[in-house]
């Protein structure tokens, strides 16, 4: 199978994944709360910086790629969360950059927090047709555009999340408008937009130096398969987390899952957090590529423990 068989078959996958789910996926979804959810802000109980990196199907050409960088901080005695997410996909010859600014309103409620949440974000598109492969010179084909074409759009969304010192579960749309996103100037429509809900919750059973925490990420579009993305994971010596997560659905046909991942976290210090995680794929792809691999990056400023207002727990593992 050629090199350029696999860049068209990848494409022709991204094209179809207009229609299903559209944002990018993280094994280590548990450390990118705020990409998901706009009412997670703040929820850290101290300023942070959470970084990851994703290569999927690695090995095959034009394959997916993601980056993202977010930062958030509690405000005003932990009332106020404010947060922001830099986001970059590609996939072939195309990519798409997003910048979100998140702001959550948090307020006591029985042993947790609840906050609501809204999120404003820009989104660029782009796709550089000159880099395409082709056995014929590109622009000899009327039907192809040629050079770079890129459109902006507009995005908005909301979020509730509520979190206890060992449980939480969030609701939430990061985008509500159905943009076209068409890179085309005609008035037709092709490619567009959906609506994205999500659903995420996870609770830690045990104490001291073993701790059990099983967490779930549901993915709903409307006219979609079902998608969600289940963790399994124990945290040693409140320092330590090793796990697996599935990610189910995605698929009308084999329903079983799209692939399977072991994921390592150490919490080194108060402060930074590492983490790798390395997914097998279970779809028609595990024979073309090598699996998927994430590495992540968490920093917190400042100590949790001079958090002012002790009705704000501020947990770690969340």
């Amino acid at each position: 199978m050629t090199k350029n068989f696999l860049l068209l078959l990848v494409f022709c996958l991204t094209l179809g994944g207009l229609f299903a789910q559209q944002d990018e996926q993280y094994t280590q979804f548990m450390f990118n709360k705020l990409r998901y959810n706009a009412a997670y802000a703040g929820s850290n109980g101290a300023p942070t910086v959470t970084a990851i990196h994703r290569s999927q199907w690695v090995g095959l050409e034009g394959a997916p790629g993601s980056q993202v960088v977010t930062f958030d901080l509690p405000l005003l005695n932990n009332r106020i969360g404010i947060g922001g997410n830099l986001v970059r996909n590609s996939v072939a010859v195309s990519q798409n950059i997003t910048l979100d600014g998140s702001y959550a309103y948090r307020v006591p409620l029985g042993p947790g927090v609840m906050s609501l949440g809204l999120q404003a974000s820009l989104r660029y598109f782009s796709t550089n047709f000159s880099d395409l492969t082709a056995t014929q010179p590109i622009g000899s084909d009327n039907a192809i555009p040629v050079g770079l074409q890129s459109k902006f759009v507009p995005i908005f969304g909301l979020g509730f999340y509520y979190h206890t010192e060992d449980f939480y579960l969030g609701f939430s749309s990061p985008r509500l408008l159905a943009n076209n996103i068409d890179l085309a100037d005609d008035d037709g429509v092709i490619g567009q937009e959906v609506q994205h809900y999500y659903m995420m919750s996870g609770v830690i059973i045990g104490e001291e130096n073993f701790k059990f925490l099983p967490q779930i990420l549901v993915k709903y579009l409307p006219s979609a398969p079902f998608d969600a993305d289940i963790n399994l994971s124990f945290i040693l010596m409140d320092r330590i987390t090793v796990g697996g997560t599935l990610s189910i659905g995605g698929s009308k046909e084999k329903e079983y899952g799209e692939s399977v991942g072991a994921l390592f976290s150490a919490q080194v210090n108060d402060y930074l957090l590492v983490g790798v995680s390395y997914d097998l794929t279970l779809s028609d792809l595990k024979g073309v590529q090598d699996g998927s691999i994430e590495l992540a990056l968490r920093v917190s400023f400042g100590d949790r423990e001079d958090t002012p207002d002790k009705e704000y727990v501020n947990p770690r593992h969340f």
